[in-house]
């Protein structure tokens, strides 16, 4: 096999659609758009939900209830992996830590540990919550996981 062997499979590529090449091209004029209008400009369309100056219905409806979407608490995620690539073995790991060493930014309200990637070092993890395959492979490795105070 070599490189410039290799071809794509048969009705795998198609041409691309030449817009505006002239009439007998079937997509010249108008090039497909249609005559006048602010769909046939160019940048045209609305927003989503938008009604042509309507109220739309998202504004129609009552609003009832309560949402917690803004008093969520946000996980801090941090992978197994990633511990074993940054930390020594017997490191203490905590937020302060995790924030130092570049693993976590941002806004969190708590650190949460996830069982992607492999660890071979034994860290102490303060942490308020890991995932199972996260504690079994934690442990495994000589590690143990406190909650913090």
């Amino acid at each position: 096999m070599n490189l410039q062997t290799l071809s794509p499979n048969p009705g795998a590529k198609h041409r691309v659609k030449r817009l505006g090449c002239g009439e007998s091209s079937g997509h010249g004029k108008t090039s497909c758009k249609g005559n006048k209008g602010q769909k046939a400009r160019s940048g045209s369309g609305t927003r989503v939900g938008f009604e042509g100056g309507q109220m739309p219905l998202h504004r129609r409806l009552p609003k009832r209830g309560f949402n917690n979407y803004d008093f969520r608490d946000v996980p801090g995620v941090v992978n197994v992996g990633d511990l074993d690539a940054v930390f020594e073995a017997g490191a203490i790991v905590d937020e302060a830590a995790l924030r130092a060493s570049g693993l976590l930014n941002g806004r969190c309200d708590y650190v949460k540990v996830l069982g992607t990637g492999a660890i071979t070092k034994a860290l102490t993890l303060v942490v308020k919550t890991a995932s199972t395959s996260a504690r079994e492979k934690i442990e495994k490795a000589g590690g143990s996981i406190q909650s913090p105070a």
